[in-house]
């Protein structure tokens, strides 16, 4: 195959321009006063694909938001590449923290990215990761170099968990038959360190809601005699891990899969610099379950955080009051052989039993995943690794990610097929955070190296 790069450097400001229109759509898919502009962003992305050359491209609709699908069949007994990654974001709140607005895309120079990053959100998760595929496409049909078929399915409802890509799956096994499922939202460790994930966390995410008193009480009438339902939820949270880090939800850990000394011998191999972690972060100090380091932490061990909590007054001002609810977001990463579904049952089971008199407690599931690992001798994984040897210049390290995204172990369950996490994105990107980016470096080396994949491993699986 021929180097993209001369390509690539005919049509860089292009490519530059087609992902940033494509971050100004704000595809909210968890707040539905979005609605329109999710399905603004599935109706560009469709219109791309055609552009590039896919036939068959399709807005498929689902009961949530729908699947972009589009083909590129050049001979039915050559392999085919299905291409995975979402058109949808996280919401941009709180917005008050953003430096430029989160759907006016600015590009901006940083330390990590001194050739410029683009400042929006969905920039690395996932657009701009999934563009890159679409890029790549673009230039192996231009330049007639596509060794093998590819299709694409580009969904709206990752970050509100995939709920309905399961029947989407079923209902659709001959049109996303594949041999192979190639997957850019995730990262690697730097641009000097190429890395490839090898398993992603399991997930599974509550909401909870405590009800004291029928209504919001005078704290000076009442205070002291009633049970405060923000003061009992704290007490309640607090009791979900002890004094070592570990998680207190009984059976929790029963099926987590510990790693033999070996692996984690591998994972300490892996470069890791905790001053400069802790430098990046603005922190004094990194803290978790004891016994395991940062790296195994963050990846190979299961968490519970709070993602949001809530209740009473919040608005400027005093007000003295003792309110009748308290809420609290909740997520549990997961790792192998953990199962959401069962995880959120022990969690709901817990969390009431742990409730005192006085209040009474409500637990929500929201969405789940399973966790999944992908072996390093497949064919998939040697092909993503000859790729970036071939575009970095050094062989890649394998990597655990820590991140969840449902679908992968879904894809392997019902397609029968493995997935590569190739991805691009640093760990400083900023996803699911204010001011998130992506860096134009990384997009076009996306760009350059993902060609490579479809010519080794049409060739690996040619051998």
């Amino acid at each position: 195959m021929q180097d993209p790069k001369a390509y690539i450097a005919t049509h860089k400001e292009r490519m530059l321009d087609e992902l940033i229109e494509l971050l100004k759509i704000a595809s909210v898919s968890a707040d539905p006063a979005y609605k329109e502009e999710v399905h603004r962003a599935a109706a560009y992305t469709k219109e791309q694909l055609e552009r590039v050359g896919c036939t068959s491209c399709e807005v498929i609709q689902t009961p949530g938001y729908p699947v972009v699908y589009g083909e590129k069949i050049i001979d039915p007994n050559l392999p085919t590449v299905l291409v995975y990654g979402h058109y949808d974001v996280q919401p941009p709140d709180p917005i008050n923290l953003w430096d430029s607005p989160p759907f006016e895309p600015v590009i901006r120079t940083t330390e990590t990215h001194p050739e410029g990053a683009i400042f929006a959100r969905g920039a690395c998760d996932d657009k701009g990761q999934f563009y890159m595929h679409v890029k790549a496409v673009e230039y192996m049909t231009q330049t007639d170099q596509l060794p093998c078929n590819v299709k694409f399915m580009i969904e709206g409802e990752e970050e509100v968990g995939s709920d309905n890509l399961a029947g989407f799956l079923k209902d659709h096994l001959d049109k996303l038959a594949c041999d192979i499922i190639l997957i850019s939202d995730t990262g690697m460790i730097s641009r000097d360190i190429p890395s490839i994930q090898t398993g992603l966390r399991g997930l599974s995410y509550v909401e909870v809601e405590v009800t004291g008193p029928n209504r919001d009480l005078h704290s000076g009438v009442y205070g002291g005699a009633v049970a405060n339902p923000i003061n009992v939820l704290s007490q309640m949270i607090a009791s979900l891990h002890d004094e070592k880090g570990h998680i207190t939800i009984p059976q929790f850990y029963d099926k987590v899969i510990e790693l033999s000394a070996e692996e984690r011998e591998a994972m300490a191999r892996v470069p890791f610099d905790e001053k400069e972690y802790k430098e990046h972060l603005n922190i004094n100090a990194v803290q978790g379950e004891e016994g395991y380091t940062t790296n195994e932490r963050a990846s190979t061990r299961p968490t519970l955080d709070v993602n949001g909590i809530w209740g009473g007054y919040t608005g400027e001002g005093a007000k003295t009051v003792l309110p009748s609810k308290a809420y609290a977001k909740i997520s549990m990463r997961l790792v192998p052989d953990q199962d959401h579904e069962e995880i959120t049952q022990l969690f709901t089971d817990h969390f009431k039993a742990i409730a005192p008199d006085g209040v009474q407690v409500k637990v929500t599931p929201h969405h789940g995943g399973k966790p999944y690992v992908t072996p390093i001798d497949s064919v998939g994984y040697l092909a993503a690794e000859k790729a970036l040897e071939r575009s970095f210049g050094i062989t890649p390290v394998p990597q655990r990610g820590g991140g969840s995204i449902p679908i992968v172990a879904l894809f392997e369950e019902v397609l029968g097929v493995k997935s590569v996490l190739m991805g691009f994105g640093f760990d400083s990107d900023a996803i699911h955070s204010p001011n998130e980016h992506f860096g134009v470096w990384n997009y076009f080396k996306g760009i350059e190296t993902i060609p490579y994949f479809y010519q080794y491993y049409t060739e690996l699986t040619k051998a």
